[in-house]
């Protein structure tokens, strides 16, 4: 019985806190929209990637080194497939 003299004020502390901290997120704003930033994460930066890969792309002719060890074997085996 001792125990419920401490475990409930201390509950109580608690949840005026939780009603106060939803009284300041409700005057404040922060539940005003629910449902614009779940849609905009899926369509924010869409023209940002396409952007980005243009970026990563080489230019035209700045591709690999051509000649080589490697690319002269693979001519050799590609006019004699046998």
């Amino acid at each position: 019985m001792d125990l419920v003299f401490l475990v409930l004020p201390i509950a109580l502390v608690l949840a005026g806190i939780a009603v106060l901290a939803f009284v300041w997120s409700a005057r404040s704003g922060q539940l005003d929209d629910l449902e614009t930033p779940a849609h905009r994460i899926l369509f924010d930066d869409v023209e940002d990637r396409v952007a980005q890969k243009d970026d990563d792309a080489p230019p035209e002719g700045d591709g690999p080194p051509r000649g080589g060890a490697g690319s002269q074997a693979q001519e050799a085996t590609s006019r004699n497939p046998g």
